[in-house]
């Protein structure tokens, strides 16, 4: 079909033939098309896109193909993977190409963009952590910009050859060249090669007309700087040819993607926000801390400083909000990190004095969450009532209360009715209890006789935005990143779920099944999210959110980032993580079981409970606990009460039964003892669907499963193996899929993925295709054969840590299992001596040094782990450094570093020994002068065949490559940044 324009009549007019081609290898039954912004290419509809034809070139596969277009022409297109029916399998997830003809192109003529496909990590130099921060230049802004088109007609013997490569990592002064194997390239003398000019967006060009008798032409890219240093890039050179059989295009585009280098590694530092002391906060970390934090980083190497979820929690208004995965708001920024003294220039002398008093009272080991919420709310409603009228007319509030009001009104309606009816239990909210915009509106409006309590909530949301702004600024031109942490869920009383109850399975509780952290699962009591309901207008509350994320972080963690895959869901009856399923999953349908000769499935689907297994459990108190809790519905076979049957109802039974705890040696030991004989099923029922069913997690383990016959045990084990390692795979891919590209395309920062517990074997490559780096934790290796990870071995897509604030910090772990320690001692440290008691600084020093020089694009260090560098800061027992017990539902998140950062930063000896470490790793080091370091080296030619053997011509000066000085192996062909 031609394109409206192209044609009068029957005669194509002033018409130019472009052709694609791709290198790309394939499955059977897939194949390759280009979709762009065109309707010649489909406007974006992949169905209509250009479907491409494979040949064979040497050992690559090649796919090509061709369109007509007008003079003039420019397009945005990308390029998928889809099978015999156009369905698309996977796409390229870097920048969209970009088309546009050279102005001096004549009609009738051929165009060939040869283009390398891009994966989600070719991407990563232009998010913003990179593109904003890391590779920031001073020279970017000024350098001039575009390339010297050749704009005369090739002729009939030669061709005209643009190269373009991307190259973010690159110093004041210095120039990107290509050389290669003809006399245009220099015959491999960077001083004669082609020199390329800077296109904007880290894109370097240049133009050359070639003879037919140069090609094949062998090449590679250099950087060289104004003193004669130059660096070659990595691998086998790259080669550009035509064939000699056929009339070629006089126009060829190659885009070489990103210039080979040994890939760019950063070091960084983790800690919460509450956990930060300094000499100006008020009993907890501040927003405008984090500017000391800054400093101290770039002192001691650090270009990334993390956090946890910094989001408003004061869901109860007491210490359980101290939790900081579950929101009360997913945009709202947490009152407890408001400094009280920045609200204004003009506080009077008694409020200073109240802020001086509050601050000695506050200043303890742990955090005081309820004390601390309580007195900054009362300073700065006594400020506010002051200057109320100054700031909610000045023009810096209405431009954030307008890019805010769509969450900003909700908000703060949801804090007052919060604080009005005292819960945040909507059910008792009365007529507010169900969200509509018509009550939002005359609660908050002027009228309202609440809007001056509104406008509070207002301010303090104005103030913590200027705040955490000013440190974000600071820290991206200090050469830092700010890494923030996306919870996977929200709390069900929550803003987002009375305002979106569509978006949330409200009967439905998340968390993880049984791992390294608890053997009985984790329920975290979040919601699930309705996906299908989400998709409908394409994820907007996810895009919203992350959008609103991206003010203020150029990195982000995502929390439990299986659950983008599948997520593990209980009812919200349960306590425990244990009896869940994993949503999307292929239940085993009962027509399935009773194919392999399983029928009896209220046996299977019911707790088992005989009167053996209570005389087991409970000794001469089982007769005790039959009587209070069960029923007897066949000789010696009980189930559970109607007051008992679920998890919550023990516990609320226990309550009001003061016996049981007497009779059983506490209410803790028969609660475990009852939810047990609970969870002694074999099957779940699915309670939407009763003929679809769920294998229970660890179901060898139950009593229930040991009473049954051979046949059935053996089958149920085949079929427990195949719902949780096989049948689920290509469901799960799909799902994330589907979900994971909205967040990563609605926001520009850097995203990292949690990817810790029971991994299904589809995430790691998913990540890898999405640009998602992972996390690696030494003491929880992937790799099932492994007690301890090997970080020389991890790749470069992954963040490496020795411990995070889910687990002990290093000190802690070392002291708490003597047999562990001593194994690791012999095999990771190499030491048939008896290791020592404690985590003295230099076994410390050990470990962080082996983060340190691995591959990992990213070594990130709890700033506990750190500290153990120098042994006047391990006085405090280890255990007390702990941040989270993922064991304790209601765990206290209190931890307070016991050094000011006031202190750290007047350290230089251990800013040294942590710069050391980061420096011989390897590793990229922040400078005050320079935001990037060079790897160039003197040199001024190289030879043909460099990844066989380095030959050299001209001057006879050696050329090294990067790899050869820093140390690091490069495992992954991945060479993005």
């Amino acid at each position: 079909m031609v394109n409206p324009g192209l044609s009068t009549g029957n005669k194509l007019v002033n018409s130019v033939k472009i052709s694609f081609r791709l290198p790309y290898l394939t499955q059977w039954g897939q194949s390759l098309l280009v979709c762009g912004s065109v309707p010649v290419l489909g406007s974006w509809n992949v169905k209509k896109g250009v479907l491409l034809s494979p040949f064979h070139e040497g050992s690559e596969l090649i796919w090509s193909g061709s369109i007509t277009v007008p003079k003039g022409f420019q397009c945005e297109y990308t390029y998928y993977v889809v099978d015999d029916k156009k369905n698309v399998v996977r796409w390229e997830m870097g920048k969209k190409h970009e088309l546009r003809l050279p102005e001096g192109v004549q009609s009738g003529q051929e165009i060939e963009f040869r283009d390398l496909w891009q994966t989600g990590s070719d991407a990563l130099p232009f998010r913003s952590a990179f593109r904003d921060v890391i590779f920031r230049q001073s020279w970017d802004s000024t350098i001039k910009t575009g390339v010297n088109h050749i704009n005369v007609e090739p002729e009939a013997e030669s061709i005209l050859v643009q190269f373009k490569v991307f190259c973010p990592n690159i110093e004041k002064d210095t120039s990107i060249y290509v050389i290669g194997s003809n006399t245009k390239l220099g015959h491999w003398k960077v001083q004669h090669g082609l020199k390329l000019s800077y296109f904007g967006e880290f894109v370097w060009l240049a133009e050359c007309v070639m003879q037919r008798s140069d090609f094949p032409i062998k090449y590679r890219y250099c950087k060289y700087g104004r003193s004669g240093n130059a660096s070659i890039e990595n691998g086998p050179n790259r080669e550009v040819s035509i064939n000699s059989s056929r009339r070629e295009a006089k126009y060829i585009y190659l885009s070489d993607g990103m210039i080979r280098e040994t890939p760019w590694r950063g070091a960084g530092v983790a800690i919460p926000m509450f956990s930060i002391r300094s000499e100006s906060d008020l009993g907890v970390g501040e927003f405008l801390d984090l500017k000391l934090l800054v400093d101290w980083a770039v002192a001691s190497g650090f270009h990334l400083v993390q956090l946890l979820p910094i989001n408003d929690t004061s869901v109860h208004r007491m210490w359980w909000d101290s939790y900081p995965y579950s929101s009360l708001s997913v945009f709202a920024l947490h009152p407890l990190y408001l400094r009280v003294q920045a609200l204004s220039e003009n506080i009077p002398e008694e409020i200073k004095q109240e802020i001086e008093k509050a601050k000695q009272q506050l200043d303890g080991k742990d955090v005081d969450y309820e004390a601390t919420m309580a007195t900054k709310l009362s300073i700065a409603k006594k400020v506010f009532d002051q200057e109320k009228d100054l700031i909610l007319n000045s023009s810096s509030f209405h431009e954030f209360f307008s890019e805010n009001e769509g969450w900003l009104k909700p908000y703060a309606a949801f804090c007052f009715l919060r604080d009005f009816f005292e819960t945040s239990e909507r059910s008792e909210w009365g007529r507010f209890a169900h969200y509509s915009e018509d009550k939002l509106e005359k609660l908050v409006s002027k009228e309202s006789l609440h809007y001056g309590i509104i406008c509070f909530h207002y301010y303090v949301q104005y103030h913590l935005h200027l705040q955490l702004s000013e440190a974000s600024e600071y820290a991206r031109k200090k050469g830092v990143i700010l890494k923030g942490d996306l919870p996977i869920g929200v709390d069900r009383n929550s803003v987002d779920t009375w305002v979106y109850p569509n978006l949330f399975r409200m009967n439905t509780s998340t968390g993880a099944p049984p791992d390294y952290f608890d053997k009985n699962g984790q329920n975290w009591g979040f919601p699930t999210y309705n996906w299908e309901e989400m998709s409908k207008d394409n994820y907007a509350w996810w895009r919203a959110r992350l959008t609103q994320m991206g003010k203020y972080f150029t990195a982000y963690r995502i929390d439990h980032i299986l659950g983008f895959f599948r997520i593990w869901e209980l009812p919200d009856h349960a306590v425990t993580g244990l009896v869940g399923k994993f949503r999307p999953s292929i239940p085993l349908s009962q027509e399935e079981l009773e194919r392999e000769g399983i029928w009896d499935f209220n046996r299977l689907s019911r707790p088992y409970i005989r009167q053996e297994i209570l005389q087991q459990k409970f000794g001469l108190a089982w007769t005790f606990v039959a009587t209070t809790f069960l029923n007897e519905y066949e000789k010696n076979c009980y189930e559970f009460k109607e007051d008992s049957n679920t998890e919550k109802k023990i516990v609320s039974k226990l309550k009001t039964s003061a016996e049981s705890s007497l009779l059983l040696d506490g209410e803790d030991k028969i609660r475990r003892s009852l939810f047990d004989l609970l969870q002694n099923i074999v099957l779940i029922r699915d309670p939407e669907d009763p003929k679809s069913f769920y294998p229970r997690f660890n179901l060898e383990d139950t009593s229930s499963f040991q009473a049954l016959d051979d046949h059935s045990k053996n089958v149920l084990k085949r079929l427990y193996y195949d719902y949780y390692f096989h049948r689920q795979e290509t469901l799960w891919r799909q799902n994330a899929l589907k979900t994971l590209p909205a967040l990563l395309n609605s926001s520009d920062m850097l995203a990292c993925g949690e990817d810790l517990g029971l991994i299904p074997s589809c995430v790691h490559p998913v990540m890898q295709e999405l640009g998602l780096v992972g996390l690696r934790i030494q003491r929880m290796p992937n790799e099932s054969d492994l007690e301890f990870g090997i970080p020389s071995q991890y790749s470069y897509m992954t963040v490496c840590a020795p411990s995070c604030h889910d687990c002990s910090t290093l000190r802690a772990w070392w002291e708490e299992d003597d047999e562990r320690r001593q194994r690791f001692f012999k095999n990771v440290m190499e030491s048939n001596e008896l290791p020592p008691d404690q985590c003295v600084p230099e076994i410390a020093h050990f470990i962080i040094r082996q983060h340190i020089e691995s591959p990992s694009m990213w070594a990130i260090f709890p700033l506990q782990d750190l500290l153990a560098l120098k042994e006047e800061y391990t006085a405090r027992p280890a255990t007390e450094e702990t941040i989270n017990d993922p064991t304790n539902p209601k765990h206290y998140w209190r931890f307070r570093v016991h050094v000011t950062l006031e202190s750290l930063n007047e350290d230089n000896k251990l800013k040294t020994i942590i710069k050391d470490l980061v420096r011989w790793g390897g590793r990229s080091i922040p400078s005050e002068d320079s935001q990037v370091e060079s790897s160039l080296i003197s040199a001024s030619s190289v030879a043909d065949d460099v990844s066989k053997k380095q030959q050299f011509a001209g001057t006879g000066e050696k050329i090294r490559h990067p790899s050869e000085f820093n140390g690091v192996p490069t495992k992954d062909p991945l060479a993005v940044l």
